[in-house]
């Protein structure tokens, strides 16, 4: 299939468009590069440099002809979100909207989306599944459980058929050394780790050690990009041969601790990491952690390298190469 990706200079765009090519797709990638990187283009995909917040940016691009699309270009820190909400709605929603408006106008009703855990908020029962109540702790979320809402009355309305995948934590990098540029300005925890051990930062907060938890540390359920990007592929074909939508979570299952992600990266990086703990920030639920069922029963989706050492080793070699180019 022609695929375009959009956001496929980003750090997980890069890795979706990694293994679309691997399954035979035929990739463009659309970015304006205010977080993705050049250096995350592969040499046999065309690049198209343009913003969703410009509908005859859009239009041309699907105007060259697709099959299908993922979209990948949403803003996601979630702290962010709660400090800048107006920043969110125009980028996420606005943006999402206009994507959508231009892909139905050129008849590509096929749609690989990055959903987010955020749109479930503090956990009712754990793990989470599909159906868990929605209730979005931070705009973040909101942004992400609108656009659910948008492409199931394009469904209905227009035969948008869309995959929805909810992420738990996106962490790693390619196991074979590509792509490998750096996140801008990351906010999630394992860049931020990666980044003091680099000595890229002096010292690193962690938000909140009072939370109802083993260690106090907020609990995540980390998965490793690539294996995110694996999921977006299966995801491609289930909704190309059932012609239907389908929402998914991706998580790997296990929950893994502030504490324990920072002390496992000492030990691999045999780095200090100085780290400050600091107030909780708002927005941030104690634990999330995700049942992958229903992705693996629909979808053949089990992770590969979402171990906390492969995330760790992945990562560290990312940001090792990137200090020796510089």
């Amino acid at each position: 299939m022609k695929v375009l990706v959009i956001g496929g200079a980003g750090y997980i765009g890069s890795h979706v468009v990694k293994q679309l090519m691997k399954k035979g797709h035929t990739v463009t990638v659309f970015d304006n590069l205010s977080s993705g990187l050049r250096q995350n283009l592969f040499t046999e995909n065309d690049f198209i440099y343009g913003n969703i917040l410009i509908p005859s940016d859009l239009d041309a691009a699907f105007g060259r002809g697709f099959d299908a699309f993922v979209h990948l270009a949403a803003f996601k820190a979630a702290g962010e979100s709660m400090i800048e909400p107006e920043k969110y709605s125009v980028n996420n929603l606005t943006g999402t909207v206009n994507i959508i408006n231009a892909a139905v106008k050129h008849n590509c009703k096929r749609m690989v989306f990055s959903s987010s855990a955020a749109v479930f908020g503090e956990p009712k029962y754990l793990p989470i599944d599909e159906n868990h109540p929605k209730n979005p702790e931070n705009y973040y979320g909101f942004t992400k459980l609108n656009i659910e809402h948008v492409m199931a009355w394009f469904d209905k309305l227009r035969g948008l058929k869309y995959a929805s995948l909810r992420y738990f934590n996106a962490a790693g990098y390619d196991t074979e050394g590509f792509p490998c540029g750096l996140e801008q300005k990351p906010a999630n925890l394992l860049p931020v780790i990666m980044e003091t051990a680099c000595g890229m930062r002096q010292r690193m907060k962690v938000f909140g050690s009072d939370y109802d938890t083993p260690d106090g540390t907020c609990i995540r359920d980390y998965v490793h990009v690539t294996d995110l990007a694996d999921a977006h592929v299966r995801a491609l074909d289930y909704i190309s041969e059932k012609n239907e939508s389908i929402v998914a979570n991706l998580g790997s299952e296990t929950g893994v601790s502030v504490k324990e992600m920072l002390e496992a990266a000492r030990k691999i990086t045999k780095k200090e990491i100085p780290a400050d703990f600091v107030e909780r920030r708002a927005g941030d639920p104690a634990k999330l952690v995700a049942t992958s069922a229903y992705a693996r029963e629909k979808l053949g989706w089990v992770p590969k390298y979402s171990d906390v050492n492969t995330l760790i080793e992945s990562t560290w070699n990312a940001y090792q190469k990137a200090m020796q180019n510089k």
